[in-house]
């Protein structure tokens, strides 16, 4: 099973030794492919001096999430590849991560996504978005769970093996989506293909991330706004559906803050592009890609 592990980086310098160092000592052979958007530090020469299996490719600006990881899924596609694993710079992973994640997706092809449980950086704890969205307590229960899988509404795209199937249906990332909401939007097209989400209690990602303070201010209704973009893009709803949880409930929310007036302006502007992203999405296309 070729497998293409997909990493965006935006001054990756800090992670670089623990992410790609874990790959190296992956169970099952892989590919590396790295797409910098821009890095100011020096992530690029350490790639190229203690790195130099890695293939490098250099967009020499800020792509975004979506349209930078779609590089490396066309590369995927393109080449044959059977599995594409999306890993953030800011992670890694165990020694048996991928094994166990293509054993997992050859006996359940019903998965289009599947991830290991994540953890925080110091591998203590969950991590505190997978805690919240999975349910779970804590580590020590998710990883003694004895089932093979455990079925998710969402899991955000720190850990995606993706199988061929799934590249070939769902295709890449919208280009609605700049930063933040890629994910989102990525799953709920999944959903509406007959796929589902799931983790293996078997393996372990590690996200060193701190969890950042509630957004207030232009972060706060930046943060409105992208949520409400998901709902407005959600290919299972109806577009009325959308059209009602997407500018319809910034109208509703004016009375708490008056930002929510050009969060639904903004919205209003991407209708065209709403509606041309929603018809893409139904098909099976290699969408956005």
């Amino acid at each position: 099973m070729k497998v293409l592990v997909i990493i965006v980086s935006y001054n990756f310098e800090r992670w670089i030794s623990r992410c790609l160092g874990s790959l190296r000592k992956s169970s099952h052979p892989i590919d590396v492919m790295v797409i910098d958007n821009g890095s100011k530090d020096r992530s690029v020469d350490i790639i190229k001096k203690d790195f130099p299996e890695v293939r490098l490719i250099e967009t020499g600006k800020n792509l975004g999430f979506g349209r930078a990881n779609n590089i490396g899924l066309k590369f995927a596609l393109d080449e044959g590849y059977d599995f594409a694993f999306l890993l953030n710079q800011d992670a890694w992973i165990d020694y048996n991560t991928i094994e166990i994640l293509i054993k997992t997706a050859q006996i359940h092809p019903e998965y289009g996504i599947l991830s290991p449980v994540h953890l925080d950086g110091n591998g203590d704890n969950l991590d505190f978005g997978f805690h919240t969205y999975s349910g779970q307590s804590d580590k020590e229960s998710c990883m003694s769970d004895q089932r093979e899988t455990v079925e998710l509404p969402f899991v955000n795209a720190a850990f995606w093996m993706l199988p061929r199937k799934t590249m070939e249906t769902i295709g890449g990332f919208s280009p609605l989506f700049y930063h933040y909401g890629e994910d989102i939007d990525y799953v709920n097209r999944v959903k509406y293909q007959g796929l589902k989400i799931a983790y293996s209690p078997k393996t372990a990602g590690y996200h060193d991330r701190a969890k950042r303070p509630k957004p207030v201010g232009e972060a706060f209704y930046y943060s409105e706004f992208v949520y409400h973009l998901s709902e407005y893009a959600n290919v299972n709803y109806s577009f009325v559906k959308a059209f009602v949880y997407g500018p319809l409930a910034c109208i509703k929310k004016i009375p708490q803050g008056k930002g929510y007036i050009s969060v639904w302006w903004k919205l209003i502007q991407k209708t065209a592009f709403v509606i041309k992203t929603r018809r893409i999405n139904q098909h099976k296309l290699n969408n956005h890609l």
